[in-house]
């Protein structure tokens, strides 16, 4: 496999993962699938840990680290921590960045927030796949039941769509998971199952969405990556990317492609 310079931004890295990850070796392939669903353990993990959680010896990793590009596991690291540690700080350090730089009025943050949102439409309108959203909206046209899951910032898009499916007298059912139940096993074969998450990505979807695949039920993924691990197991990928201001992301462009498809479905039906 030809070797080339290292990814130089996040988004380089998802690209170059997805261009190598379907044609590594066994043991390489492990790496990769550990790596899909917990990017952001690079960033605080050593390449032993890593390793032990991927079930491969450190070696293995090594070499997945090489075949991206880089020289060893140190330099694939600096990426991630440079990217996460830049991008995403926890929630006080945010506030307390946006009151230093003087961001902090309403009205501020509020011209601040329509632009990250404005930008975010316009790069939904450029990049969305026609094909994936043309065939999601068939899918789940011709669906008996619609199952939808989001978890944490996910949430307000999957309760959005169980809102408006029910007011298109469209049947669907929200796997919110309170007390820890998902109602699994309301789920049927000729169902579809509407994935919302986003890097990196909750546990809770993926084990739901890889239970209804086994039971030959289609899946749409909205999500954020064209690398989600969402697609390993044939989903129909909807990406969408939100542009943050202070490390906060809205849900501008998610939002108007989640109304997208509940209409275009109701449309269709």
């Amino acid at each position: 496999m030809e070797l080339r310079d290292a990814p130089q931004t996040i988004e380089e890295f998802q690209v170059r993962f997805s261009e190598i990850s379907g044609s590594l070796p066994k043991r390489l392939r492990q790496c990769a699938d550990y790596i899909a669903i917990n990017e952001d353990k690079i960033a605080v993990s050593t390449v032993a840990e890593l390793a032990v959680a991927a079930g491969v010896q450190p070696s293995a990793f090594m070499r997945f680290c090489q075949l991206m590009g880089f020289s060893g596991y140190s330099e694939m690291q600096r990426l991630f921590r440079g990217a996460w540690g830049q991008r995403w700080p926890d929630y006080a350090t945010r506030l307390q960045n946006l009151k230093s730089e003087g961001a902090g009025s309403p009205t501020a943050l509020l011209a601040e927030f329509v632009e990250a949102g404005r930008v975010s439409l316009e790069t939904l309108a450029s990049t969305v796949d026609a094909e994936a959203l043309k065939c999601s909206v068939e899918v789940l046209a011709n669906a008996p039941m619609i199952h939808l899951l989001g978890l944490k910032r996910a949430f307000p898009v999957a309760s959005y769509l169980a809102y408006a499916f029910e007011e298109m007298n469209i049947p669907a059912l929200l796997h919110d998971c309170v007390g820890m139940l998902d109602h699994r096993n309301a789920i049927r074969r000729g169902d579809v199952l509407i994935a919302v998450t986003f890097a990196p990505y909750s546990s809770e979807t993926l084990d739901l969405a890889q239970f209804a695949r086994e039971r030959d039920c289609p899946i749409v993924a909205i999500t954020d990556s064209i690398n989600s691990p969402l697609r390993k197991i044939g989903a129909h990928i909807l990406s969408v990317s939100e542009v943050d201001f202070g490390s906060f992301r809205g849900l501008s462009a998610t939002l108007s492609l989640a109304i997208t498809l509940a209409v275009s479905v109701g449309s269709r039906r």
